[in-house]
């Protein structure tokens, strides 16, 4: 296995930048995913490491070994795509050898090889099968395995699977960090599904408009988000974000917004004295949201009355949409004993030690 280190690659469309100085070092070994909206330059990002597109500039290095100018079949490399790009005209087994085939292997090492990657993929009763005889779980294990018999220094995934259903998507998650686990290989992944990058990533390169703009451990970036982008993305349902003034009143600091006021820890002092007297926006997650008969003592200074509009239960906790005045508000609770309904009034408390504030005009996080 090896490295992979993208040092200042931008990459131009004519006069359109779809990546632009992007530097990130993925470990040997380590499951990296690039996650982003559609079109924020991740699969561009990918694409450039596979050799599938030029890089404008930059440098990317795959080990020790400057891979600019280095043909795609010669960079060692194995990619599974979004839409599997199995032969229709071949069987599974065949399909699998086919990239060893082309090499000139010998027959007797693609044929083990193919049963090696058909034995972790649990895919030997489909060996003699064609790919329109298969779900589309089944082609991207397919696709998948086409991938591991290669025995490349790194494996490249471009979304493989968001043409799953989502139950289907939940399992082959699970499916690809074992087998990142047995292979010990290094592996970046791209998709737009924070889900998926939280779950499978031993870190995360959160990109947007062509920029990374965090990365890092998942839980590091949504407890720590870099600025306000990064803290809706990540973490679902999203942020609530409530624009407010931050104010002072003798040695405590508040956030003032249209419906309510509530007070910020005493730890945030330090960083939010120089935003006196100006505009902020202030972010509370969903699940920092709740029922102050829930809420522990000393916490329900920090209360608003709001309206619920809609109610989303799902067994064991509850999604729970409010209106405080001009805003609306996510509360992700655990469910009540006695079911929510809408238009009912509720009084809810902030747990202010998970609170974050940004900085209106450039985004950054303040606290």
């Amino acid at each position: 296995m090896a490295s992979v280190t993208l040092r200042n690659v931008t990459k131009r469309f004519k006069s359109v930048t779809a990546v632009e100085n992007l530097s990130i070092e993925v470990q040997d070994r380590e499951f990296a995913v690039l996650v982003g909206p559609s079109g924020c330059g991740k699969t561009t990002a990918l694409r450039m490491i596979a050799g599938l597109e030029p890089v404008t500039t930059g440098e990317i290095f795959i080990g020790d070994r400057l891979v600019n100018d280095v043909a795609p079949k010669d960079r060692d490399i194995a990619m599974v795509f979004q839409n599997y790009a199995l032969y229709p005209h071949m069987n599974v087994g065949e399909n699998l050898g086919f990239g060893l085939k082309m090499r000139k292997f010998p027959k007797d090492e693609i044929d083990d090889r193919v049963r090696e990657a058909a034995d972790i993929l649990g895919i030997h009763d489909l060996l003699d099968r064609k790919p329109k005889q298969l779900s589309g779980g089944q082609r991207q294990r397919v696709a998948v395995g086409r991938a591991i018999v290669r025995k490349p220094k790194v494996f490249l995934f471009d979304e493989p699977l968001s043409n799953l259903d989502a139950k289907l998507r939940v399992a082959m998650r699970a499916e690809i960090s074992k087998l990142h686990q047995r292979l010990g290989a290094t592996i970046i992944y791209v998709t737009h599904d924070q889900v998926e990058a939280m779950t499978m990533a031993d870190r995360i390169f959160i990109m947007y408009n062509g920029t990374l703009q965090q990365f890092g451990a998942p839980l590091e970036v949504y407890k720590q988000p870099a600025n306000r982008f990064v803290a809706g993305f990540i973490g679902s349902p999203a942020m609530n974000f409530i624009e407010a003034t931050l104010i002072q009143e003798g040695s405590a600091y508040f956030i003032d917004a249209a419906g309510f006021k509530v007070r910020l820890p005493e730890a945030f002092s330090p960083k939010v004295k120089p935003y006196v007297g100006r505009q902020v926006t202030f972010g509370v997650r969903p699940e920092d949201v709740a029922e102050c008969t829930s809420l522990s003592v000393g916490v329900h200074e920090n209360t608003l009355k709001a309206r619920t509009d809609v109610v989303e239960p799902l067994g064991s906790e509850t999604f729970v949409y409010l209106t405080c005045g001009p805003h609306a508000i996510v509360a992700r609770m655990e469910s009540p004993e006695r079911p929510l309904t809408v238009g009912q009034t509720l009084e809810v408390g902030l747990k202010m030690s998970k609170t974050h504030l940004f900085d209106k005009e450039t985004t950054q996080t303040i606290v």
